[in-house]
């Protein structure tokens, strides 16, 4: 088993100190409440942006009716959505794992679902996917998967997440950015030419030195002094969000105190659902295929994610496996169902966890700090989004690189076993979407292997599932081939 690095305060021997320390096992995992706490906030701080971003991804767009979702509306769901199913990941996991609503889905609703259907429509579609995979894990066979993938896989997994948090960072600092050949480039004009991306660096050097110096608090310092840099800088040149004719501005909020701390969260969208409703309009055929997607997306972005926190937390053994899986996929399954029936979308296990987990967060304790603040935020949205996006963007890197310290666990010399760790590892960040990572690495080990003369060495359910990605992939030209 790999144990990631654990603070010095942290670390404490001898039987639970009371109920709370025998019920979340912190001792036992050689945590201590005072590095729980600190990481159950870093994961909040982390996090913060999905109330503030979700509801501008699912705000942006009308359904086929013309409808919109209000941005406050989205934004109250969003926060208590995310506090009710952390809390519970939490109590039921006891696993330090954030949940809040998974941005590819929201992006698959908000740019592709809801040109065929209503909004509650497809809400109801997501609770249907939900429901779908609490069944898979009660009845085990979500587990019998996991079981099945073969342990580099699940590496790799981790691997690829953690370029892919530090790519996500990196690109929500401005630090790289779009372009047309080639199709990325360093900031703008490729140099760093904005403020908010140099706070970004600034933030980043700043953290990167603390954790290696093993500074207590080290990401948590590195976030608050940033945002305290971010705000001095705004009050005094007055930077303004960003747009077409500010291109050098803040991204996803501006880092300045707000003149109205508090809001009443509008809670008027929870409910908003009609389940079957999308198989009327479109057809059964048509509305099950957006299922099945969303059932793969949801699937298997979240069994990655959990396998790579719970690698990094050092929880997870020489399988693959930590405490109270069957649990832990049963609630993620739940997430989707909440997260469906509020109308903020599926809300899934956070890779932004691993933010808390390297301050030193192991336990569900945790979640109860995260998902408190989530409760309080949604009173609080203007406040939280004075943490600007690029100083966020820093604590995503530096969780990266701790993430992609496990390929040193993978044995690359078999290239029929690293051509399908390679994809895994590659297609993640370049696709943005750990569900494509997962199931091109899953072709390519497939491939490989078999081809390589070791094709009994694959469980059966590998092929299956390796089949059903391809499904997945292709599901385009099938949807065409249906209409």
């Amino acid at each position: 088993m790999t144990t990631a690095p654990v603070h010095p305060d942290s670390a404490t021997d001898g039987p639970p100190r009371n109920a709370l320390d025998r019920f979340f096992e912190i001792t036992k995992r050689g945590s201590s409440f005072g590095a729980e706490i600190r990481g159950g906030v870093v994961t909040f701080v982390t996090m913060a942006y999905i109330v503030i971003l979700n509801p501008i991804i699912l705000s942006s767009t009308t359904d086929i009716s013309g409808n919109a979702l209000d941005f406050l509306q989205l934004s109250a769901v969003t926060g208590l959505t995310a506090a009710v199913m952390t809390i519970l990941f939490g109590l039921i996991a006891r696993l330090p794992f954030g949940f809040a609503a998974g941005l590819g889905i929201n992006a698959f609703l908000a740019f592709s679902v809801v040109g065929e259907v209503t909004w509650p429509e497809a809400m109801g579609l997501v609770v249907i996917n939900g429901l779908i995979i609490v069944v898979l894990s009660a009845t085990g066979l979500r587990r019998m998967i996991f079981d099945a993938v073969p342990m580099q896989l699940k590496i790799a997994i981790t691997v690829g997440i953690g370029l892919f948090i530090a790519f996500i960072g990196f690109v929500n600092a401005g630090f790289v950015t779009a372009a047309s050949s080639p199709p990325v480039t360093l900031g703008i004009g490729g140099s760093v030419s904005t403020v908010p991306t140099l706070i970004f660096v600034i933030t980043l050097l700043l953290t990167g030195v603390l954790v290696a110096r093993k500074v207590k608090g080290g990401i948590l310092i590195g976030l608050v002094s940033g945002t305290v840099l971010a705000v001095i800088v705004e009050a005094i040149w007055h930077i303004g969000a960003k747009s077409d004719d500010n291109l050098g501005g803040w991204g996803l909020s501006v880092p300045a105190l707000p003149e109205q701390l508090v809001s009443l969260p509008d809670l008027s969208l929870v409910g908003q659902v009609d389940l079957f409703g999308s198989f009327g309009r479109i057809g059964a055929l048509a509305a099950l295929m957006l299922v099945f997607t969303l059932v793969f997306t949801n699937f298997f972005d979240a069994m990655g994610t959990m396998t790579g926190l719970a690698k990094e937390a050092g929880l997870a053994d020489e399988k693959g496996n930590f405490p109270r899986l069957k649990s832990s996929l049963i609630i993620e399954g739940v997430g989707a169902v909440v997260g469906g029936a509020t109308s903020g979308s599926s809300n899934t296990v956070f890779i932004e966890s691993g933010a808390g987990i390297g301050e030193g967060a192991r336990t569900g304790f945790a979640n109860l700090v995260t998902g408190g603040l989530f409760l309080i935020a949604m009173f609080f949205t203007p406040l939280v989004s004075i943490v600007p996006t690029e100083v966020a963007a820093a604590a995503l890197v530096i969780v990266g690189a701790l993430m992609m310290s496990q390929i040193r666990f993978i044995d690359l010399t078999d290239f029929s076993a690293l051509f399908g760790v390679f994809l895994t590892v590659a297609v993640m960040p370049m696709t943005y979407s750990i569900a494509n990572g997962i199931g091109a690495g899953f072709i390519g080990w497939v491939a490989a292997r078999a081809f390589a003369g070791k094709a009994r060495e694959i469980s059966p359910l590998l092929w299956i599932v390796t089949a059903g990605f391809v499904i997945f992939f292709a599901r385009g030209p099938i949807e065409v081939l249906l209409a």
